[in-house]
Order: C-alpha cells, then sequence, then structure tokens
C-alpha cells in the first residue's frame, strides 16, 4: 500500500514547487518547499532513531514556527500521532495531556521548560528535545537535525483512517479529552477550505492565531500547504504588527476572532496600512458584531464566517463573503464534503426553521475520543452522525443559525472554556459552599467567565483570591474576569443550578 497519509505532503510538493516560499518566519527569513520537505524528513528519521514508530505520540509544546510544522510532517510520515499543546496550559493540565496521549517524545520550545519540568515532575516521562541549539551536553532539535540525514525508508504505510494527531479539548466533565483526527479527517478538512475559500497557490495566508489550535492547523496551515501557497508566522498577535505584515509580504488570506479584527481597527495605523491584497478574511469563534463588518466593509473587505468544533477537525459551515449582510446572524451552509441536519430530543431530524441539535456528518468528523469508548458513543447517533451538544436551526435555504448551546461553553477570544473543570477546583476553596460559572458577554472577548458563589458567613472570598487559587491550576484566559456572592443558587428540583436564570441576571451586568 502505497502512503495515503499528510505525511505524503511534503514529497509531493517538492517534486511540484521545490523552490516555492513555502513559509515565511521572524520577519523575512523563508523555507521554501524543498527545504521543508527536507526538514520533515530528518525529523522523521530523528524521531525514528529515538525509538517513535507508527502508533506512537509525538507532542509538541511551542509557538508557531517552521518546527512545528515539521515535527507534525515528519511524525505523520513514521505514522505517529501528533499532539499540539496549548502553550496556555498550566502544569497539570500539560502533565494530563502527557499522560493520557502516552506521549514518547515532548519537543518545546526553551521559554517552557520549567513549565515542561514542572508537568513531567508530575507523572510522565516523555523523551523530551528543546527546540533550538540546545547546549552540548544536551542537544536541541536544530542541532541534531543538522547531523541526521532524512531516511526514505523511515515512511510508514499510512491510510486515510489511521490517527493523524489528537487535538485535547476541554470537556464538560472538567478534563480534557482527546479528540483523534485521521489523516483522512485533515485531508477533508483542507479540501473543504480549498473548495470554499477559493484557495490558490499564489496565496499568502498569515497566521496570527496559535497553530496548537485545530481552526488554524486544519483550516489555515494544511489548506494552504496543500495547493502549495505560502505561510507567514507569527509567535504571537499584536494589532500593529499584524497590520506592518500584511503590507509587507502582500498578504492575501487572514484568519482571526471577532477580537483580533477588532484591535486591528482600532490600532492607529488602521487608516494608513496598505490592505489592497486582502481578498480572504475569515472569522469564527463567534459572530462578527456590525461595528467590525462596518470597519472592514469601509476598507472594502468583508468576511467569511464558520461554525465548528474539534470534533469536525474543525470546519462544519461557512458563511461566504457575499451573503454576509443577507444572512447576517447565520453561520452559513454545510462545507461541500460536509452534511448538517436538526434533531429533536428524540433524534427525529426537524424541518425547516425548527430549533433542535446541530447534528454533523462526513468524512472530516473525527471517530472518537482518545481511550474513551463511553464518550464517543455518547457523542454520535445511532446512524453516525456527530451531537455537537449545541442548539440551531436551518432556514429555508439551508442556512444555519446558532440559537444556544446544550453545553454551557463559554467561548472567549476565541478559546473554548467549559464552567465544570473550573467549578471544581472553586468548590476545593475553604469556605465556598456553592459554584456556577457562567459566560457574561464582553465586548472584547465576546464572553468572559464570571464565578458566582454561596459562601460561608466567615469566609473571605473576593475575584483577587479566587484567582489567586486558580492561577496555576487551569490556564489563565480561564481566570473568572468576576466573582458574585450570592444567598443561593437557583436549583431544579434534582438539585441542579440553573444558570440560565444566572445568566439573565448578570448577562447585562
Amino acid at each position: 500500500m502505497h502512503e495515503q497519509g499528510i505525511g505524503a505532503w511534503l514529497a509531493k510538493r517538492r517534486l511540484k514547487s521545490p523552490d516555492k516560499v513555502a513559509l515565511v518566519h521572524d520577519d523575512r527569513s523563508t523555507v521554501t518547499y524543498r527545504q521543508f520537505a527536507d526538514g520533515a524528513d530528518r525529523v522523521a528519521a530523528l524521531l525514528s532513531r529515538l525509538g517513535v514508530g507508527k502508533g506512537d505520540a509525538v507532542a509538541y509544546l511551542g509557538e508557531n514556527s517552521p518546527d512545528f510544522l515539521q515535527v507534525m510532517f515528519g511524525a505523520a510520515r513514521l505514522g505517529a500521532v501528533f499532539v499540539p499543546v496549548n502553550t496556555r496550559l498550566a502544569p497539570p493540565e500539560v502533565a494530563h495531556v502527557l499522560t493520557d496521549c502516552g506521549a514518547r517524545v515532548l519537543i518545546h520550545d526553551v521559554e517552557f521548560a520549567q513549565r515542561v519540568a514542572d508537568a513531567v515532575d508530575a507523572g510522565p516521562s516523555p523523551q523530551v528535545v528543546v527546540t533550538g541549539a540546545g547546549t552540548a551536553d544536551r542537544p536541541g532539535l536544530t542541532r541534531l537535525l543538522t547531523t541526521t540525514a532524512g531516511d526514505d525508508t523511515a515512511a510508514a504505510e499510512v491510510g486515510m483512517d489511521d490517527p493523524a494527531a489528537i487535538i485535547y479539548t476541554s470537556g464538560t466533565t472538567g478534563r480534557a479529552k482527546g479528540a483523534v483526527l485521521t489523516h483522512g479527517n485533515l485531508t477533508w478538512v483542507a479540501l473543504n477550505c480549498v473548495v470554499d475559500y477559493d484557495v490558490v497557490s499564489t496565496d499568502v495566508a498569515l497566521m496570527i492565531s496559535p497553530l496548537f489550535h485545530v481552526a488554524s492547523l486544519g483550516m489555515g496551515a494544511l489548506p494552504v500547504i496543500l495547493k502549495g501557497a505560502t505561510l507567514v508566522l507569527e509567535k504571537g498577535f499584536e494589532p500593529g504588527r499584524a497590520l506592518a505584515q500584511i503590507e509587507r509580504h502582500g498578504v492575501t488570506m487572514l484568519s482571526g476572532v471577532p477580537t483580533t479584527y477588532q484591535l486591528m481597527a482600532d490600532h492607529p495605523n488602521w487608516a494608513t496600512t496598505d490592505l489592497s491584497t486582502l481578498s480572504k478574511l475569515t472569522c469564527g469563534g463567534s459572530a462578527v458584531p456590525t461595528r467590525i463588518l462596518n470597519a472592514y466593509e469601509k476598507r472594502g473587505l468583508s468576511f467569511s464566517q464558520g461554525y465548528g468544533m474539534t470534533e469536525a477537525s474543525p470546519g462544519a459551515t461557512s458563511l461566504p463573503p457575499a451573503m454576509t449582510r443577507a444572512k447576517q446572524g447565520s453561520v452559513g451552509l454545510p462545507h461541500f464534503f460536509t452534511s448538517v441536519r436538526i434533531a429533536d430530543e428524540h433524534g427525529a431530524p426537524i424541518a425547516d426553521d425548527g430549533i433542535g441539535e446541530i447534528q454533523i456528518c462526513g468524512p472530516n468528523v473525527f471517530p472518537g475520543y482518545h481511550l474513551l469508548p463511553e464518550a464517543t458513543a455518547e457523542a454520535f447517533t445511532a446512524d453516525g452522525w456527530f451531537r455537537s451538544g449545541d442548539l440551531g436551526y436551518l432556514d429555508a435555504d439551508g442556512y444555519l443559525h446558532i440559537a444556544g448551546r446544550l453545553k454551557d461553553m463559554i467561548i472567549s477570544g476565541g478559546e473554548n472554556i467549559y464552567p465544570a473543570e473550573i467549578e471544581v477546583l472553586l468548590g476545593e476553596i475553604d469556605g465556598v459552599t456553592g459554584v456556577a460559572v457562567i459566560g457574561v458577554p464582553d465586548a472584547q472577548w465576546g464572553e468572559v467567565p464570571w464565578a458566582i458563589l454561596t459562601v460561608r458567613e466567615d469566609a473571605a472570598v473576593d475575584v483577587a483570591s479566587v484567582r489567586r487559587f486558580l492561577d496555576g491550576r487551569v490556564a489563565r484566559y480561564k481566570l473568572p474576569k468576576n466573582v458574585v456572592i450570592v444567598d443561593e443558587l437557583p436549583r431544579t428540583a434534582s438539585g441542579k443550578v440553573r444558570k440560565a436564570e444566572l445568566r439573565d441576571r448578570f448577562g447585562g451586568s
């Protein structure tokens, strides 16, 4: 069997467009597709030398860089499973990811050395390699690769159903679940983007969002690489720098969340930056507010908006720019190779405009959660559709509209926050007798988490003490922005907190 997975992409790109610039980083440093493929081959040989084989997990904790992508494609050549780790996770969260996936190797940027040390002390024991040169006693990835020759024999036989990546997504039970994405899932989501966003080989895509997010990886980097276009890699987002990079590199494609677009439009250089090359803007995480649409339309720009989740690799729908105003409030039509339906509480399909659970089917939908057969079974209907847990409806034209969430997920600046994870920890604070975490609208971040607590009369609990308690236990974007002490939490007869009442009460604050 020949290699079918994404690990074969770079070898084919090396043949088809060897001298085309694939990656731009550190402002002006470039990597051609030949260099990109050669680097991935050396990574594959190095990982093989470290004992990595088909099915083994290779974790990566680092910012956007050529190393990130070369490790991913190098691992894919071996049939190994790439596990990108969110750089904002606290050491206990990193430890959970490494333990759960059974990482054989962890590659990380040097600035995360202490976090890695703290995480590894908690139990997992992968082989650890730092990016960069390292030291003579402990050579880093760069030095190791200079002494490693790419070896075509390292490539494994990989099929489309083989796992390519595990992406960890916060769960309603409070522990992150690993969504297993196959080579087929990642191939088909890239094809969906090529079709629906008209990705072409002359595109230049600015990556201002971290590649450890599945949207940036699956719908940003992969379709660009598939088409042989160019990625401009940014280690972080700063609005003025992003504007400068658009002008400097003639960027045509940009993806982000409403907050990033708002910060760019608010920057002093917004009006004077040459944005004439921009033609493809995509926005996810939440609906684009009218004020942002207005600001970009004044510059002759419009958005593709969409809806998805990690389990769909992540794209489910897209709203084309031409329909941004006509279908404002909608998240668009199903992607070309993806289907969406609405079902009632019994699983029966609902007709146009009827609100029910959004369910998704297609070759981009994952096969299940890592080592969680019960959670996997609960995530799918009997006929194989993924149950999103979100509520919505399809209008008469087939456009999807989000009506609410069955789950209590909070989306803050494009980051998913599940209250249960925070609530479990808040319940450990001395004096706290009842906990509910809700999302409250925020002009900058879309939503921010608030903690609604009941406490003992003698307890000294406030927002500062709560944030101090949680800091280091969860990523900082999960820290409650406000703490409200109430006499009692509204509950159902079975004792569950009625969060809808809390959102109604505090949502306009």
